[in-house]
C-alpha cells in the first residue's frame, strides 16, 4: 500500500459522523431527497409542455421542425455514453483504480464539455433566425403562438445546461481529488453521489429530447 493510501485511510470520513459507512448512508439519503426535489422542479416544464401542447399541437409540430434532431440525438448518444464513463468511475475509486478513476471522470467531464459545444451551436442558430421566446422572437413561422415552443425550449433545455455546467465543476473537483489518492474501496462517497446527480442529468434530457424534437 502507497503512503498517501495508507495517510487518506486514517481519514475516511468527516468528523461529524461515526464512520465513513454513516457519512455514505446520510449522503445518499441527502442525495436522493435533492433528487426528488429536482424531479419536481422539472416536473413544472413538463406539465406547462403537456398544457400548451393540448391547447396549441400545430404550434408545437412546427417548432420541433426548427429543430435538428440529428444535433439532438447525437447530444443524447454523448449523455448516455457519459453515463457508463461515470459508473465505470464510481467502480474505479470502489476498486483502488486510482488511475482509472482519473481517466473515466475525465472522459466523462470530455463528453460533458461535448454536449455544451453542440448545445451552443443550437443555440447560436436559433438566435441567428430570430426564433426566441416571448417578445424577443422575430423569426417567421405560420403559427403566431411558436414562440411559447421556444420558450419553453430554453426553458428546459437551459435550465439542463445550467445542470451539465454544474456538473462539469463537481467532475473537475473529483478529478483533482481522485489525482491525489483521496477515493478508495473504504471512502467514494463524494464519487457516487455526484454520479447520482449526473444520472439525473442525464435522464432529464431523455425526456426532453424525444418530446422536443421528436414527438
Amino acid at each position: 500500500m502507497s503512503a498517501s493510501l495508507k495517510e487518506f485511510k486514517k481519514h475516511t470520513h468527516q468528523h461529524h459522523w461515526t464512520d465513513a459507512h454513516q457519512e455514505f448512508e446520510a449522503a445518499k439519503i441527502g442525495m436522493w431527497a435533492f433528487i426528488a426535489q429536482e424531479i419536481l422542479f422539472f416536473s413544472g416544464i413538463f406539465v406547462a409542455y403537456a398544457i400548451f401542447r393540448f391547447l396549441y399541437p400545430d404550434m408545437f409540430l412546427e417548432g420541433a421542425s426548427h429543430l435538428d434532431w440529428r444535433m439532438g440525438f447525437f447530444n443524447t448518444l454523448v449523455l448516455i455514453t457519459s453515463s457508463f464513463t461515470m459508473v465505470m468511475g464510481v467502480r474505479s475509486a470502489q476498486t483502488n483504480q486510482k488511475k482509472a478513476t482519473v481517466n473515466y471522470l475525465t472522459v466523462t467531464f470530455v463528453l460533458a464539455g461535448v454536449f455544451m459545444v453542440v448545445k451552443y451551436f443550437e443555440y447560436m442558430a436559433k438566435i441567428h433566425h430570430g426564433l426566441l421566446p416571448a417578445h424577443f422572437f422575430t423569426g417567421v413561422g405560420v403559427s403566431d403562438k411558436l414562440h411559447i415552443f421556444f420558450g419553453i425550449y430554453f426553458v428546459g433545455t437551459g435550465l439542463h445546461g445550467l445542470h451539465v455546467l454544474i456538473g462539469m465543476g463537481l467532475l473537475l473537483w473529483l478529478i483533482i481529488r481522485a489525482k491525489r489518492g483521496e477515493f478508495y474501496e473504504d471512502y467514494f462517497t463524494p464519487v457516487e453521489m455526484v454520479g447520482l446527480y449526473w444520472h439525473l442529468v442525464d435522464i432529464v434530457w431523455i425526456f426532453l429530447f424525444p418530446l422536443l424534437y421528436l414527438i
